[in-house]
């Protein structure tokens, strides 16, 4: 017996002894530099390059804290500017040496190290605050948060392009699609990139999917009325249905900022429900992307309409992989779920941090972020109402991707061009394209058509 209690103490006496080792945290050292320059545009390089970062175990997405002549920043170690969002400060790599910037903004003059003076040459130099000099200005670094910045550093290394042919069908270039979970009706609630700004080049595109889905309310969560005015006046505008739909006041603008915290995003957002509560579906719920405001408000409606945590993510997370073609179960993927779609589920249900939201009753934590914004309990029942009805005039439409069944020829009639013979034949104004390639040995323009040519429609995968 006192062999196995003189055993167990050793034992004891190891662990007590080792577990200081395992449990102690860390250390980076603080590096001093030295500043080589302070560019034209403010952005302030030091003399040390990332590498020597990376051998003192610090990396990318790392938070680091900048003291700047005895000013302390919270400042994420990365790539390049783009890293962090517009007016953000970073540490990132400038041609070989670490550099301190601001993405789109002048560091030296935010920081009150010196005044930017531009001759008339036009010609800049910088002076310098309290008597200073380039040569006495003291930078040092040190760790803030190991992988403080890691999950939206991860997600600013995503690169899209707006070139239709880097995309699968137009459906996904469009980001168009039926939100189609919990008890919301079939067909009854869409989301997709603007239909009416073509910025990104989508709208055309968008609008052929609005049209053929027969939407009848969209809440414009991006545009004011005056921007929308402005886009049908452009003289490239090629969205008609969108255009009627808004000549019928069956679109609401309401130009929200993407804060979903900020108080006139929330006046806003519920001014579009009850536009919504009051005006028949199919309903289209678009910002610029699609993405980001889109993608709160169309996470809000399933969740309001009981729909699961897996369906609320999946629908959100499809963005990212029709824009990116991101991936599930990697690393991007899981850290855009955790910054964006966790946390606005967090946003709408009031859980707590670490929670595990899956557990969540998301319609319970929805119905009241829906009532805090001041809707009665008539105007939510109302809402609930119409997301649920169904559309029996495309419950069975197949308008995601139309045209499966394309006829092999089409005789031109008076008043055809090649997009409407397109949005006739495929649904989709966009593939006049691929009707004339086809019949180019008989079209010499595609702005010069005839009454009663016999033209060949490509299949759809053609």
């Amino acid at each position: 017996m006192k062999k196995a209690v003189a055993l167990l103490l050793t034992v004891v006496l190891m662990f007590g002894l080792t577990l200081p080792a395992f449990a102690a945290e860390i250390s980076y050292p603080t590096i001093e530099c030295v500043v080589q320059e302070i560019q034209k545009y403010g952005n302030i390089v030091l003399d040390v390059k990332p590498e020597k970062l990376m051998k003192a175990g610090y990396d990318y997405g790392d938070m680091l804290a900048v003291t700047v002549d005895g000013t302390t920043y919270q400042i994420p170690l990365c790539t390049n500017y783009s890293d962090v969002d517009i007016g953000s400060y970073v540490a990132c790599n400038g041609d070989g040496l670490l550099t301190l910037a601001i993405n789109m903004g002048d560091f030296a003059t935010a920081s009150g190290i010196a005044e930017r003076v531009i001759a008339e040459d036009k010609s800049v130099t910088w002076v310098f605050s309290g008597g200073k000099n380039l040569e006495n200005l003291t930078v040092s670094l040190s760790m803030a948060e190991k992988g403080g910045y890691h999950d939206q550093y991860l997600i600013h290394q995503l690169v899209r392009t707006n070139d239709r042919a880097d995309y699968d069908s137009d459906r996904i270039f469009a980001n168009f699609r039926n939100i189609a979970s919990g008890d919301l009706g079939d067909r009854a609630l869409f989301r997709s990139s603007s239909p009416v700004n073509n910025e990104l080049g989508r709208a055309a595109y968008a609008d052929d999917f609005v049209e053929a889905n027969g939407i009848r309310t969209v809440v414009n969560l991006a545009d004011t009325d005056a921007d929308i005015a402005g886009y049908i006046a452009q003289e490239d505008f090629d969205s008609p249905y969108y255009a009627s739909l808004y000549r019928a006041g069956k679109v609401k603008a309401l130009n929200l900022s993407v804060n979903f915290t900020a108080e006139d995003f929330q006046v806003g957002l519920a001014e579009g429900l009850r536009f919504l509560a009051v005006n028949e579906g199919p309903y289209l719920i678009h910002c610029t992307e699609g993405k980001d405001r889109a993608g709160f408000v169309s996470a809000l409606l399933a969740s309001y309409m009981g729909a699961s945590y897996d369906q609320v993510v999946e629908d959100y997370m499809q963005t990212y992989i029709n824009y990116y073609h991101l991936e599930k179960d990697t690393e991007q993927y899981d850290a855009v779920k955790r910054s964006n779609i966790d946390a606005i589920l967090q946003r709408i249900t009031g859980a707590s941090d670490g929670v595990d939201l899956s557990q969540v009753d998301l319609a319970d934590g929805a119905r009241r972020y829906v009532k805090s914004l001041g809707l009665s309990d008539d105007e939510c029942e109302a809402l609930r109402i119409h997301l649920a009805k169904d559309d029996p005039a495309h419950v069975d439409a197949e308008a995601d991707e139309p045209g499966t069944d394309t006829p092999a020829t089409y005789t031109v009639a008076a008043g055809d061009c090649l997009w409407k013979i397109a949005r006739k034949m495929y649904g989709t104004g966009t593939r006049w394209k691929d009707i004339y390639e086809a019949n180019r040995q008989i079209i010499r323009s595609p702005q010069r058509i005839y009454v009663g040519q016999v033209l060949t429609i490509p299949a759809v995968g053609f």
